[in-house]
């Protein structure tokens, strides 16, 4: 969701009249898109005003400063306070982002800090200026804010309430997106499965699914994150029955206790989950699941942990995002609890955490190893630039040279776009390695 918002912000910015450049000595104005889901995340914020203060003073030149995103929501007007008042100019709310043009104009004119972090429910942006950074995937969001309050997220207070965007306005961005040559469109929302359409009752989330497999040109369709309450019958058989909707599901647990996930307020039990992980498996075999986990949440104990690795265990995840839990501002969690897991403690449980994930992928796959998959390459190798990136529709990465019959014909960027049958020969834990089929 940052990274598209970061290229809303820099399509006004370019239609506005403003060039990227790839160096802040050079730069006019430094946009700064920020996240406050992990301390780790707002710490680089500092770090970063820190440099770009070193280069001023080094070389003179002072460009105009914004800070945008969930620290600047979060933390406002003390942004432009004390030593960071010396660089900050421009603090913008993320629900005001169609506002950064004019409020850079409004600095250059007055040389006052600008700072808006109003609330605003509007979640309409005008079609066509996101600068996409992807030449295969267009993000396409459909719900703003979250009214979920779970104890750990910030994104309540920094997001605002939940807000759904029309259903016209979703089709058209998917229509101009492959109109422009995107072959997979990713939808976005914090918890994406509560979709309703504002501007049609009967449209949930599995029926804009069923329209936007409808349009022509999508190749492939992806969203992010569904919560497991809101995850029913009918979403798991569009899974299954789209042909252009990805055997992939993002399944947050965060935890495999039942306790913790109680404190976490996730509304679901582990077994709930765990019956859930059974309907999607029988509904859709070939799916590949993912997930989210928390570890060292306020009150977990060594069996809590525990319930998590054999969750872990027992459903078996094709990737995993893990993360030490930190207090963030004005969450439940951190009003309410003490964050009384030591950090060390929190350490070796993510690395026990991490470790178990490691040979689970490294299993799963090995299984692929022998097997033909559909690949949609979205890049030319960073590592060997003679070979080709993508991505199952299960969301693994493959690695593979291009036909040697094509090699010559065809340039490496020709390729990306395009689907490929991959036949694997070598397995790892992030990636597989293969050779283009001639079928």
């Amino acid at each position: 969701m940052n990274v598209h918002d970061s290229e809303r912000m820099a399509g006004l910015l370019e239609q506005s009249g403003y060039e990227r450049t790839e160096n802040s000595q050079d730069a006019d104005i430094i946009v700064i898109n920020t996240c406050s889901v992990r301390d780790h995340a707002e710490s680089k914020l500092y770090t970063r005003l820190g440099e770009i203060r070193v280069m001023a003073h080094n070389t003179g030149h002072k460009p105009i400063v914004a800070i945008a995103g969930c620290v600047a929501q979060q933390e406002g007007t003390s942004l432009t306070a004390g030593t960071n008042g010396h660089v900050v100019d421009i603090v913008l709310g993320t629900q005001r982002q169609k506002l950064l043009p004019m409020m850079i104009q409004k600095n250059q004119l007055s040389r006052l800090q600008e700072v808006d972090i109003r609330p605003l429910d509007d979640v309409t942006f005008p079609l066509g200026i996101a600068k996409r950074s992807d030449p295969v995937k267009a993000y396409v969001n459909i719900i703003e804010g979250c009214n979920d309050h779970c104890a750990f997220c910030v994104v309540p207070n920094t997001r605002g309430h939940e807000r759904m965007r029309s259903k016209a306005d979703i089709l058209t961005e998917v229509k101009e997106a492959i109109d422009t040559g995107r072959r997979e469109i990713h939808l976005l929302g914090q918890i994406v499965n509560h979709y309703q359409a504002p501007d049609d009752q009967a449209c949930d989330f599995p029926e804009l699914l069923s329209l936007i497999n409808n349009i022509s040109g999508v190749e492939r369709i992806r969203f992010a994150s569904p919560h497991p309450r809101h995850t029913g019958k009918r979403l798991i058989q569009a899974i299954r029955d789209l042909p252009h909707l990805c055997k992939h599901l993002h399944l947050p647990v965060q935890s495999g206790s039942t306790q913790i996930l109680q404190a976490m307020r996730r509304r679901h039990s582990r077994e709930e989950y765990l019956q859930l992980i059974n309907l999607v498996r029988e509904t859709v075999p070939e799916i590949q699941i993912s997930t989210d986990i928390i570890v060292g949440f306020p009150g977990e104990s060594q069996k809590d942990f525990e319930s998590t690795l054999s969750l872990v265990k027992e459903v078996g995840y094709h990737s995993m995002f893990s993360f030490k839990y930190s207090p963030r501002p004005n969450t439940l969690a951190s009003k309410r609890m003490r964050d009384d897991v030591p950090e060390e403690e929190k350490t070796a449980r993510i690395v026990n955490l991490q470790s178990l994930q490691k040979e689970i992928q490294t299993k799963l796959n090995k299984k692929t190893v022998g097997k033909t998959v559909e690949v949609l390459i979205d890049t030319v190798s960073h590592k060997d630039k003679t070979e080709l990136c993508g991505r199952t529709s299960g969301n693994t990465v493959v690695s593979f040279p291009p036909l040697s019959a094509e090699k010559e014909k065809l340039p490496m960027n020709n390729w990306v776009g395009r689907l490929a049958k991959v036949n694997i020969k070598r397995a790892g834990p992030h990636s597989l390695w293969g050779e283009m089929s001639a079928d």
